[in-house]
This record gives C-alpha cells, structure tokens and sequence, in this order.
C-alpha cells in the first residue's frame, strides 16, 4: 500500500474528470492506464505527463522509482532523459547561432581541433543533423573496453575521437545517428561562451522556463533529489543498470515530466530564443543529394496516422525517455521510464492512438483493419517469402529474419523484433520506426530507421567454414583506434571472440571471413601472401575499425 503522502501526490494531478475533452483529444484515464498495466508496486515503471499547448493536463506515475525502498514513480520523479536531451544542446547551439557567436556552418574544427582531419569539411550543421559520418564515441570507448558503470568524462571521449582514422560516410552524403557530434557539440558551448554545457542551458534555457529541477548532470556522484534508480531485466528478476559516463550533450539531462511540460510550452510561446530559435530546431534537413530527412536539429520531425510530429526519444542504461508533440493539435506527451525494455516510442504511440483518435486521418501501419494496435500485434501473414539472412556492403551489416511459431522476427543491430505486414512487400517493427521494403529489387530489403534509408540488404547463402579455415582466424589482433586487444579462438568447434566489455561471444559465419557477433560484422582480411592480416568490425553507428594481427 502506497503512503497516504506518496498517493496524494500521485494522484493530485490526474484531471478532475474521467474522460475530460478538448476539441482535439479525449483524456480517458482508464485507455492511459492501460498502456502501463504492466507496472506496479514490484516492478520499475514510468512516469507520463499530457500537455495542451505546454499545460499539464494529465500526469501520472506507475510502477517504483526504488524497488529497494519501495518508493513509488509520482510525476515529480527525475529521470535520465537519454537521447531527449539532444534538443537542449542542439538549443543551445543555434541560440549562440542566432546570436553570431559561430555559425553553424563552421567546420568542427575552428572550435575543435582535436577532431582528426579527414580531408573532409564536417560542419556544426552536420552535426546537429547526424549527417557528420563520424563514428559513434559510445560504441567506441564500449568497443575499447569501458564498461557503462567504469567512470569516463570528456578526456576520453576526445581522445577516442582523435584516434579515428576514417569516417563512417562523406559528410552530408547520408543520414546516421552519431552521439559523437552531440558531444562536440557540447565542446564548441563551453569554448565559444566560457561556459560548460550544464552552466549555459541553466542560465539561458532552464532558469528562464522555471524548470528549477532540469540540470545536465555531468558528476556521477553528485545527489538528485527524488531521482529514479533504473533497472533491466536480469535472469532471477530486476537488476540496477546505471552509468557513470559524465559526458553531456548528447545526454545527461534530468528532469521529470513536469517541467518537460514547460519546455514544451516554449513551442507554442516562445519565451525563450524567439520564433527563431523554434523555427531552426525544427528545420528539417536535405542531404547533398536534395533527399529531405526526417530529422532537423535535435528532433525528428515526421507525420503519424496523418498528423505532423516533433519528437525524440532517449534511451541510456536502464533509463528510457520521450517527448512527442502534436503542434497541430496542441497535444504533447512527455514520458520517462527506470526501465530498458520500456518502449518508449511505442508507449507514447499507443497513448497518442488513444487519446487522439479523432483527429488522426490514417490508420496505424501494420494495423489489423479493426485498428489501433503495437505493430506486432496486426494480422497474421506468411514469413516464408522472407525468411532469410541479408548483408549490406555498404552497411557492413547483416540482418535476418527467421520464423517463431510462425510469426516473423527480424534479427538486427543487436535486438530481436517482432514484424508486422504493412503491404505485401512492405514488413514494419515498432510501430512503423523500422521499416523493411522488398519492392526495390528481388532477394533485396531496403531498410528505413525512423524515416531515414539505413541500406540495401542482399539475401545470401551462409557458409558453413571447414575447421581448418576456422583454426586460420586464431589469433591476437591490437587497434590502434581503440586501443585495445581482442583475441579470436576455437573452443568446441565454435570460433569465439574475446575484449573487455565486449565479453566472449561466438562469431557466426556468413560469407567467407565474414562472421556476425554480439559485438557486430566482423570481415577477416588478407594480405598479399593470402594469410590473414587482420579485420574490420562494423557495429551500429560505426564502421571498418580496424584490429591488426599481432605476431605478423
């Protein structure tokens, strides 16, 4: 039983009717609670606030903010917004922008001369828009052995970035999602304005809102009152799934779902920054080519069942974020979670199916005809058609799609998720976010993440290596990029590899020294004398590191 405090709290903020109305939405407490049905008083859960034009008009906690104490989520809960925070950084940026403190078409390295020259101009625009091509620092102190609970602070994310060699793509060219920038973005704040990153968006975005409680927490061991401890999953129930990485901007922001809604009333009255700061964070981008992508500076801006949409999600350890708007409609909802596998983007969808179904002018994708439902809870069709194993040259990548108990599962960058049918050449997962085109060419998929083209896949045969071609790949293998070692060996016929962080995992082969593993693609090379030399591994966000053969 919750304290009579606690539940108070809980509670005082819902609306004062069942099933309150505007002229767009329709609050229905019992369609909202049903999104969260399964959080409670044993497990971790989340936190939702529903805006009209940045007033709450709903909000509500579900599920434990500590399930050691037993202190439940209430709407005044700090949670780690992930990847949400990208908005106030890229914020801060276009405000020194507006202000003529840089431009953003400034190359990276007028402000940072660390980042490696590659012969190519990336700008601050790029950046903001993750169309930099630069390799994704996350993935890069994971793969050179930081552990998420190891401490590591903006030295060692600069001088992983200083060691690349190569990008993943020429700047401008396509569209890939990069924390990389984020960060170096946050770098460029604090040398063009004297300030760090957390300093400046307190006194310039923060303060002014009277978002008292919304920091940039870059100290891992400083106290946040009322703050959520986040938790995965683990094999005997719940485990704590904390970082102490205390870089920022393309993170590290707290807040709760209270004072999001005073950001986003900044949208529709802009108090802060102007119509100018608004109207730029929300520009989308055009690649090279003239291709529009869905994202603009901080924000994917895209359509849903007919509607138009701003919004971005957050995921970083066992925390999950998002902050969807409708600004047609007025309509916004903020929702943070302590939990890995909350689904935020889906649970935000399926809050919006319910309490917006009258103004949406399309059915959901991957819908049953009767209507609104997650995207593997559609109709039923037959996987065999598309069954099988595809890699990406271009990606360096492999996805699979399988068949279990007769429903499609696709099998990529590192998640299994259940498929829908949205046509007859056309496969969805959450929600419509991943999106699969068999049209184009046949024993080809196009993949689609959140709007923007990630590749073209190619069915292939796997190969079965003999155990002499396995015992060539043994070895010892050092890069320079990430400063590690990582060693390949056979035990029981399977070859496995091994780093710090990364673990131990089993490389499964594909093409011909080529093998997929939890960490990514791994391709064996060869020297001119045709024995092995090395390999490059391609994970998401990061492409062709490369790892030497010692001994050779």
């Amino acid at each position: 039983m919750l304290p009579l405090r606690a539940l108070a709290l809980a509670t005082a903020l819902l609306p004062a009717l069942a099933g309150a109305q505007s002229a767009t939405y329709t609050l229905s407490p019992a369609r909202i609670d049903a999104v969260f049905k399964d959080y409670g008083p044993t497990t971790p859960g989340c936190a939702i606030g529903i805006y009209d034009k940045g007033k709450v008009v709903y909000a509500k906690g579900y599920g434990m903010a500590d399930l050691a104490h037993g202190v439940p989520i209430t709407p005044r809960t700090v949670f780690d917004i992930g990847s949400t925070s990208k908005q106030f950084a890229a914020a801060a940026v276009v405000l020194l922008a507006n202000e003529g403190k840089l431009s953003l078409s400034d190359d990276v390295r007028k402000h940072v001369p660390e980042v490696p020259t590659y012969g190519k101009t990336i700008t601050i625009d790029h950046m903001l828009r993750h169309t930099s091509g630069l390799r994704d620092y996350n993935g890069l102190l994971y793969l050179g052995g930081h552990f998420f609970d190891d401490f590591t602070g903006d030295d060692d994310a600069l001088e992983v970035i200083a060691a690349q060699r190569a990008l993943n793509f020429e700047p401008g060219s396509k569209w890939d999602y990069s924390n990389t920038g984020y960060f170096l973005l946050s770098v460029i704040v604090e040398r063009v304005s004297g300030k760090s990153l957390g300093d400046f968006a307190r006194e310039r975005l923060f303060a002014p809102l009277g978002m008292t409680v919304t920091h940039f927490r870059t100290d891992h061991t400083a106290l946040v009152r009322h703050r959520a401890t986040a938790y995965g999953p683990g094999e005997k129930g719940y485990v704590i799934d904390m970082s102490n990485w205390d870089q920022a901007g393309d993170g590290a922001v707290n807040t709760n779902v209270l004072e999001l809604a005073k950001w986003e009333a900044n949208f529709h009255a802009p108090a802060v920054g102007g119509r100018a700061l608004i109207d730029r964070l929300q520009e989308r981008g055009t690649l090279d080519n003239g291709d529009s992508i869905s994202y603009a500076r901080g924000l994917f801006v895209d359509t849903y069942r007919g509607l138009r949409r701003v919004h971005h999600g957050g995921a970083w350890a066992g925390y999950r974020a998002m902050l969807m708007r409708f600004p047609d409609q007025g309509v916004a909802i903020g929702l943070a979670c302590n939990v890995g596998d909350a689904d935020t983007q889906g649970r935000s969808e399926r809050v919006a199916d319910a309490i917006l179904s009258r103004a949406f002018t399309e059915p959901k994708e991957g819908a049953s005809p009767k209507g609104v439902v997650a995207a593997d809870e559609g109709a039923a069709f037959d996987p065999a058609p598309f069954v099988g194993t595809y890699f990406s040259e271009e990606v360096q990548g492999v996805l699979s799609i399988s068949s279990d108990s007769g429903k499609a599962v696709l099998s990529a960058l590192g998640a299994k998720l259940p498929l829908a049918q949205a046509s007859p050449e056309r496969l969805v997962a959450m929600g419509g976010s991943v999106k699969l085109d068999f049209s184009h060419a046949p024993q080809a998929v196009t993949l689609t993440l959140l709007g923007n083209a990630s590749g073209t896949f190619r069915r292939v045969e796997k190969v079965v290596p003999s155990a002499a071609e396995l015992s060539e790949l043994v070895g010892t293998y050092r890069s320079s990029e990430l400063g590690t070692t990582w060693t390949v060996r056979l035990d029981s016929g399977k070859l496995m590899l091994k780093g710090r962080a990364i673990g131990d995992g089993a490389l499964d082969p594909v093409l011909k020294d080529g093998f997929t593993s939890p960490t990514g693609y791994v391709a064996f090379t060869r020297g001119s004398d045709g024995r092995i030399d090395g390999f490059d591994v391609s994970a998401s966000r990061m492409q062709k590191i490369r790892f030497d053969r010692s001994g050779r």
